[in-house]
């Protein structure tokens, strides 16, 4: 049950990236929120889960792009990955 909160938490996370690429205007309260989430998610490197290096950077790409323009390709990557790991959290 949890692991399909968490590939829901990541497929969400990839929709605000890719809206991010074709520059909608995102509540920066959004992101502030699904990059908290993926920071708290992404901490289970120190227990060996090496797919969660997505998670922390993509995490620090949210916080990132309140402040500044991040490149398309950046987000279109990570996106990538994240709707990936949410797909996969569901089989």
């Amino acid at each position: 049950m949890i692991l399909k909160f968490l590939g829901v938490l990541d497929i969400f996370s990839a929709l605000i990236l890719l809206s991010l690429s074709f520059n909608a205007n995102i509540m920066a309260i959004f992101l502030i929120f699904f990059g908290g989430l993926l920071f708290v998610k992404g901490l289970f490197i120190f227990s060996g889960d090496l797919s969660s290096i997505v998670d922390l950077l993509a995490s620090i790409i949210l916080f990132l792009s309140i402040i500044f323009s991040i490149p398309n390709i950046i987000l279109w990557i990570f996106a990538f990955f994240l709707f990936e790991k949410g797909v996969v959290s569901f089989l």
